[in-house]
């Protein structure tokens, strides 16, 4: 035996946040993948969801367009990766109580509350490029009023994982 560790394993934080940028490429949205992986205390992964389309709605008939109207676009009907997160989570609800949500884009206003009405306690977002948008502005009100922790990832430096399924 060496006797020494290996160095350039991943920490809790990059190792959690890259199962949410894997579980985002899973979505079906053109411009937009996003993943959410839900932590207990105990560095545990409790959920993880992407967004999509909501079950029974066929991706094919999905209006996966940006503009025009409303209606004819995604975003009144789209599943964003926390609430599936959430909903995905089969066990106790009190487990979710405290946890931490990785997610690739910081949450928007509704998935805000969804995360304050599930318990989870803290969020560790990778990107936050909607910052001066409404809803986000909204957002960072109701975590900053209820308690929630909300940080962007610290990264040392850039980090570029492979996976190599051959």
């Amino acid at each position: 035996m060496s006797g020494e560790k290996r160095k350039d394993y991943l920490a809790w934080d990059e190792y959690f946040m890259a199962i949410a940028k894997l579980s985002s490429m899973r979505s079906k949205d053109p411009s937009t993948q996003v993943g959410a992986c839900i932590v207990s205390n105990d560095n545990r992964i409790l959920s993880i969801g992407y967004n999509g389309a909501p079950n029974g709605f066929s991706d094919e008939k999905f209006p996966w367009g940006r503009d025009g109207d409303n209606l004819d676009t995604k975003y009144p009907y789209v599943c964003h990766a926390e609430l599936n997160a959430i909903l995905n989570y089969r066990g106790s609800k009190k487990d979710l109580e405290n946890a931490k949500l990785y997610v690739d884009l910081f949450p928007c206003n509704e998935c805000a509350k969804i995360i304050i009405q599930s318990g989870i306690k803290e969020i560790i977002y990778l990107s936050d490029k909607y910052k001066d948008a409404e809803n986000n502005i909204a957002s960072r009100k109701l975590f900053d009023e209820c308690g929630v922790k909300y940080n962007k990832i610290n990264l040392k430096k850039d980090k570029q994982i492979i996976i190599d399924l051959k």
